[in-house]
This record gives C-alpha cells, structure tokens and sequence, in this order.
C-alpha cells in the first residue's frame, strides 16, 4: 500500500447537554463527556481509515476548566495530528458558544486488521499551521511516554 500524506483536518460534532447527562451537581458527567471525546476523536480517524480498522488505546488527558449546564450546545473539533506506524493521535477542543475552548486532550487510535492486530495505516500528517505544528509535537511525545 502506498503511503498517504494528509494535513489535519477537523470534524465538528454537536451535543445538545440534556438531563441524562448530568452529574450529582446538576452539570455535564465526565462519563458522558468522555463517550463523546472519544467519538468525536474516532470520527477523526475515520476520515483517514476505514472505521472497521480502528480502536482506541488511550486517552491521554480531558482537562475540564469550566462547568456545562443542561440546555447548553457545546460543539466537539476534533483531528488527527500524529501518525505514528499503526498509530493515529487525535486532539480534541469542546468548546460552548463558539468561545474558547474548556476541554481539551489527545486520543491514541491503533489501526488493526481483521484480527486485530495493530497494522500499518500508511499515513502521514504533514501540519502546516503553527498551531498544528504544536500539537503534532506534542502528541508525538505522548506515543513515547
């Protein structure tokens, strides 16, 4: 297979945050948010890869810096900004109301066969805005953690 350059490409999702997403304190669960980081991120991946070929490994971070109330849209922007072998690195920003960002954090996808061992994907990420450029370096230093 020959290999594939690509630069990143964000996918936007949407959430509207409803009753069933709460916590104890009446704002978004981490659980919940989680379910969607990692959808957001796999939705990423499968603009590259088959979906069939992809699982995660890991979440590397989800920092929360604000709360999210019932009622609230916030909109997940998502892209792959590392590829490593077999590897694809997400990074993923919730933000609400078009503001900053209040959430943050990278995902590790492995693309597998149809055994699911870990295969090469053939892909490059070739950043070319500064802020890529930044977080494919820092994504790079998470695959050597």
């Amino acid at each position: 297979m020959e290999s594939k350059t690509v630069e990143p490409k964000a996918a936007h999702t949407t959430r509207l945050v409803k009753s069933e997403d709460l916590n104890h304190h009446g704002t978004l669960f981490a659980g919940r948010t989680a379910e969607w980081f990692v959808e957001s991120g796999f939705i990423a991946a499968a603009m590259l890869v088959d979906p069939k070929s992809i699982v995660c490994l890991k979440i590397h971070g989800m920092y929360f810096t604000k709360p999210v109330r019932p009622g609230e849209i916030i909109t997940f922007k998502s892209k792959i900004v590392y590829a490593g072998n077999s590897s694809l690195v997400a990074h993923i920003a919730i933000s609400k109301d078009g503001l900053e960002s209040f959430v943050k954090g990278f995902i590790t996808f492995i693309h597998v066969d149809e055994n699911t061992k870990a295969c090469k994907h053939n892909i490059e990420i070739t950043p070319l805005t500064e802020e890529d450029k930044l977080l494919y370096e820092e994504a790079k230093m998470l695959n050597k953690k």
